[in-house]
């Protein structure tokens, strides 16, 4: 099914998404169509609705539904539901020679649409974002920020042969999530120090920041998700292939060369799988402490809050089939807040639809 619509509020595009959910289509593709141009752009951001969008989805064939009903909430119904949902994307979109970045192929998204699906049908999510990412990387081809099935890849391989420039994805930071993936994106390009990371960070900090948002710190926001090098040790391979790459000097060099470290000292960079499991569930932990609050506030209307920790603690609670919890929180909420955020409306319609069939 494609549908096109037009709308400049984000709450209108999510009610629609959560529509098609409920009607148990998939979303395979989300496009922007500039009528001046009469050409397709991706769109990447649900806040950024300033055309008409057209979203394409589907009903997944194939005896899917009857293998997850058969299997339930596994964690190979998980791999079984990204090897259908790949085969249903694009593999290749571009215009006059450029390729084009397909947002439902980014790790994030796919990890958002499996969620969804389990949501969808009553389980619980099996594994943790940075589980699921890692077992991405294990299971399937990756190409320019993409997941692909091996049978698709070759098609693409051919295709970026024949342009210049890789397909770039545009970042657009409003709200913690963003912020977070844009730094993940910053600092996997290029290991930096504080000081380096600040003024970029800050630039992104624009007008687009979501009404009822906590602004995140940005050292806070490293220290939780990301590792800093303090000098100890071998110099991390992620900090090390940038700075032989980039500075003649330090070419050649064993990690514990003195001079490699020095410039090594104090760098923040995206850890390795198994680190960044660990860094997550220390978050989580920290996230689901500061939801406490939340559901011990007594006020009518929360005025402001962190979206990511209402998204741990809504995922928690549906986890344990506590749908008053989400109910109840959600209903603190300001209404446009709520209906902005496509992860909050999702779990908290289905915990209605829940409580409304266990009343």
């Amino acid at each position: 099914m494609t549908v096109e619509f037009s709308n400049t509020q984000a709450a209108v595009w999510n009610a629609i998404q959560t529509a098609l959910q409920e009607a148990g289509f998939v979303v395979a593709n989300v496009s922007a169509l500039d009528k001046k141009q009469g050409s397709f752009k991706a769109v990447t951001t649900t806040t950024a609705v300033k055309q008409d969008l057209i979203i394409s989805a589907y009903k997944p064939n194939g005896g899917l539904e009857e293998r997850f009903n058969k299997a339930g909430g596994s964690e190979d119904s998980a791999w079984d539901f990204v090897r259908t949902h790949l085969k249903y994307l694009p593999t290749v979109k571009g215009k006059g020679g450029v390729l084009e970045f397909i947002a439902e192929r980014d790790p994030r998204i796919i990890f958002d649409r499996m969620v969804a699906w389990f949501v969808r049908h009553n389980f619980p999510v099996p594994m943790s974002t940075q589980e699921f990412q890692a077992g991405l990387k294990q299971r399937f081809p990756d190409r320019d920020g993409m997941v692909f099935l091996t049978e698709q890849v070759t098609e693409y391989d051919k295709k970026r042969l024949q342009v210049a420039q890789a397909p770039q994805m545009e970042m657009f930071v409003s709200d913690e999530r963003s912020a977070i993936d844009w730094l993940t994106d910053f600092l996997k390009r290029r290991p930096s120090t504080y000081q380096e990371i600040s003024p970029e960070f800050m630039s992104q900090l624009g007008a687009g920041w979501k009404k009822h948002e906590k602004r995140p710190d940005l050292s806070a926001l490293l220290e939780d998700n990301f590792i800093q090098y303090d000098g100890e040790g071998d110099v991390p391979s992620q900090i090390h292939s940038l700075l032989s790459t980039n500075f003649k000097d330090l070419r050649g060099l064993e990690k514990n060369d003195p001079r490699l470290i020095a410039k090594a000292k104090d760098r923040w960079y995206v850890p390795d799988p198994n680190k960044a499991q660990d860094l997550e569930k220390r978050r989580e932990k920290a996230l689901l402490k500061e939801f406490e609050g939340y559901r011990a506030f007594t006020g009518k209307r929360l005025k402001e809050f962190r979206l990511e920790v209402l998204r741990a603690g809504f995922k928690t609670a549906w986890g344990n089939k506590d749908y008053k919890t989400i109910i109840d929180i959600a209903q603190k909420m300001p209404e446009e807040a709520l209906q902005e955020d496509e992860k909050l409306l999702l779990w908290y319609d289905q915990a209605l639809t829940r409580s409304e069939a266990s009343a």
